[in-house]
């Protein structure tokens, strides 16, 4: 064997009680799962005081571009992350022409930068994972994104697709599946997929769970209306028959403290019933989008150009800033915005950089101006390239939530701008230390599955997310004491500590707490798609 992990308490991703093994990695996969002792490699990691799990799977993440530009991924292997699913939340850059890719190129860059000189050498679901397959540090998984695919056939209209423009986006769909996608995503607080009525969804996942998808929405609110918005994805999957996965499956907002156990009733209920439901979530309070999401939909409908015209209008500002300050507008979630709770953590331009790391509010009181103004004249000088936090969690719902039995882990993290939300660095480590070892909110075995073998099940992966003999080497040591996310909202690219080792296919991509820059992993594609 090329490497035994020596002596060493094993999670297996199953929630079963740890167990001592020797466990030994020949090329790709796990050789041998031994009792202590019991086996010899070219080369021995003593783990004894340590824990040696599947490799973590991220969920939900937006790693999209930076995985291709930074292929090392330092926040992801840092953290024992060794597979990631990506296309999120409706808008991604497969598939697309080039009108779209330019559009989308816009409208990301507060999530994704848009990295001068960056090679777009695809435009295909299919193209786009082979261009993973180039060389990249972990695995990836992508979900067909609903918004990008709208953006295609109908465009930035707020309107109902014709017939034929429906017929194309299931179309497109099924060919993002057959050529290797794991599903679909949805971002139905932004423009254009939030355009979208039920039905529409309802038809775009027949195709989903036909071609062996699921269904993975951000759906239309997180606050006002938010059990309403999952009632509507939990009829969309009876509807349609497809799995559903609920994404960042949060109750945000004054209007949801304390309601987390009506959320998880509604789950139950339709689990109770025989529906396919899973979710994920990342443990912190605040949440991070792009400045503009906070905008009302019809600010934003035709897309960039339209919606600078609308910020550079007197009379269209008004109107936009009574729907985001009195009413709640959609891409709020239906709540009226408190700007000391929204804070700027990312801008394009660098002299906008003393906005970072503070309240549009604040930021407002230090300008002499009202916040609105503040925000309306930095999002026309970024061009909507801004990203922000937005503090408005609750930690009894995210503890609740967490305890579910389909709950998964996923970090929604951002990878760009001054200071990004720490969970893009801290999200893994955070779950074993905070929530196992501080809080005792969930047990180190059962925590370890949720964040593998649970989240392997929902992505059909029958090879990963599980300590066995034939199992792809995948692998995470870490000393349960030790353990901890080090990333912080003042400082959140911070490597985690207390993990030591991380595989990836059976290649050392952690060694000694040391980022190797192996670039192991590759595309994980859909089972079911054309060979």
């Amino acid at each position: 064997m090329d490497v035994v992990v020596k002596n060493v308490l094993v999670a297996d991703g199953t929630g079963d009680a740890l167990t001592r093994h020797d466990v030994g990695i020949t090329g790709e996969k796990i050789a041998s799962v031994g009792e202590a002792g019991s086996l010899a490699g070219r080369r021995n990691i003593d783990g004894h005081g340590l824990v040696l799990a599947p490799g973590f799977i991220d969920m939900h993440s937006h790693s999209d571009l930076q995985l291709l530009a930074n292929p090392d991924h330092a926040a992801k292997i840092t953290q024992g992350v060794t597979t990631e699913v990506l296309g999120q939340d409706g808008l991604s850059y497969a598939p697309v022409d080039d009108a779209v890719l330019e559009a989308l190129r816009q409208q990301l860059a507060g999530w994704n930068d848009d990295p001068a000189g960056f090679d777009w050498n695809w435009r295909s679901v299919g193209e786009y994972l082979d261009r993973l397959d180039r060389g990249i540090a972990v695995n990836a998984a992508y979900l067909v994104p609903q918004g990008t695919v709208r953006m295609l056939a109908v465009g930035f209209d707020d309107r109902p697709a014709t017939d034929a423009e429906m017929t194309r986006m299931k179309e497109l769909v099924a060919t993002g599946l057959a050529e290797g996608a794991m599903g679909m995503s949805s971002g139905l607080t932004y423009t254009p997929g939030m355009y979208a009525e039920t039905s529409e969804l309802v038809e775009l996942c027949k195709v989903v769970g036909e071609g062996g998808g699921f269904y993975s929405p951000h759906h239309r609110s997180y606050g006002k209306g938010a059990l309403e918005a999952f009632a509507e994805m939990i009829d969309v999957s009876r509807q349609s028959g497809c799995p559903l996965h609920l994404a960042h499956a949060t109750m945000n907002f004054s209007v949801n403290k304390g309601k987390a156990p009506d959320l998880l009733k509604l789950l139950d209920d339709a689990l109770d019933d025989g529906c396919d439901i899973s979710l994920d979530t990342y443990p912190y309070l605040p949440g991070a989008t792009y400045l503009s999401a906070l905008l009302p939909s019809w600010a934003t409908e035709g897309g960039l150009a339209p919606t600078l015209a609308r910020l550079s209008d007197v009379d269209e500002r008004e109107r936009i800033r009574a729907a985001i300050e009195e009413s709640g507008s959609d891409g709020a979630h239906g709540v009226p915005i408190d700007w000391d709770a929204i804070e700027i953590n990312g801008v394009r331009n660098d002299h906008n950089a003393h906005l970072v790391g503070h309240s549009v509010a604040a930021s407002a009181r230090t300008a002499g101006t009202e916040p609105a103004k503040l925000y309306f004249d930095t999002l026309l000088d970024e061009k909507l390239g801004t990203s922000c936090l937005m503090h408005v969690g609750h930690e009894e719902n995210v503890q609740a939530i967490m305890r579910h039995r389909t709950h998964t882990g996923g970090s929604d993290g951002l990878l760009v701008g001054a200071r990004p939300h720490p969970r893009a660095w801290g999200t893994f480590p955070r779950y074993l230390a905070r929530y196992v070892r501080e809080l005792g909110v969930l047990d180190l075995a059962e925590c370890v599955a949720h964040l593998t073998g649970r989240a392997a099940r929902r992505l059909r992966l029958t090879d990963r997310g599980l300590v066995r003999a034939g199992y792809a080497a995948d692998l995470v040591l870490f000393d349960p004491d030790a353990v901890a996310d080090t990333a912080t909202f003042d400082d959140p690219r911070q490597p985690a500590a207390g993990i030591t080792h991380v595989f990836v296919n059976g290649v050392a991509a952690l060694d000694d707490g040391r980022p190797t820059g192996a670039l192991a992993g590759h595309s994980l594609r859909n089972p079911r798609r054309a060979r």
